[in-house]
């Protein structure tokens, strides 16, 4: 199974999203920083590559998008928030909010800070995967709030443990963090696989990994990388997964 994990920037680059989205094959592909309308998606989708277009470029017959807070646009409004696009069908989907609330009429730039849910889906494979954009700090050390925030975020998680996940995301924080020894119980693969840096430089300088993949025990790893296509200010991570078989019980 192929995962993609990108923040999408908000859809700014979208020539090459839509490219990249047409011309590669993943089975599921989690995603921050996507722009959603229903009343007014003609707009927005001239403004930037909206949900609509990211959906039909990666040709994926299931989706599931959870939003952090709305706008409004043109005579209605828009959405950003986290999706989960998936070639397997869903058994199950939740989000709840792990710091904040969904706030609706927020003025750009003036949005509040940290309004964030988390995502859980359940492939009718087994598989769970779980979609998050972190707590964001200034320092990608995190801090405090970080760490609050974080240990939230594993209550959640933990939630799953016992089956096989996927956790993926822009964390906004290094594996180095405080605020990540929180979630020590799963594999973090930006870690394991020494990814230096995740940012593409279109918007920070400088080298900082703050997006992952991570999996726990029932997951093994074939291939795990960071994508050098322009896509975002971020890099995309793809890595390549399978379900351990279950361990046959010896009487």
């Amino acid at each position: 199974m192929r995962i993609l994990q990108l923040n999408v920037w908000m859809g700014k680059i979208e020539g090459n999203l839509r490219r990249f989205l047409e011309q590669n094959d993943f089975d599921i592909i989690c995603m921050q920083e996507v722009m959603a309308s229903e009343d007014t998606a003609t707009h927005l989708s001239r403004l930037c590559f909206d949900k609509s277009g990211i959906i039909k470029a990666s040709r994926m017959p299931y989706s599931f998008f959870a939003p952090n807070w709305s706008s409004k646009i043109a005579d209605g409004s828009f959405e950003l928030g986290n999706l989960i696009l998936s070639k397997i069908p869903f058994s199950m989907q939740t989000s709840e909010f792990i710091h904040g609330e969904y706030r609706e009429n927020v003025v750009l730039g003036k949005q509040p800070a940290n309004c964030l849910n988390i995502q859980v889906a359940r492939l009718k494979t087994g598989m769970i995967i779980v979609n998050h954009h972190g707590f964001w700090r200034p320092n990608e050390m995190g801090d405090e709030e970080s760490v609050k925030a974080f240990r939230k975020v594993a209550e959640v998680v933990q939630g799953y443990n016992h089956e096989p996940l996927v956790m993926c995301g822009d964390l906004n924080l290094v594996h180095a963090a405080p605020a990540m020894r929180a979630l020590d119980f799963l594999h973090d693969l930006t870690d394991e696989y020494h990814i230096n840096n995740t940012l593409s430089g279109l918007k920070y300088n400088g080298q900082v990994a703050c997006d992952h993949i991570l999996v726990n025990d029932q997951i093994k790893v074939n291939d795990f990388q960071a994508l050098d296509d322009l896509l975002s200010d971020h890099l995309a991570l793809a890595a390549e997964v399978e379900i351990v078989p279950a361990t046959e019980t010896v009487l």
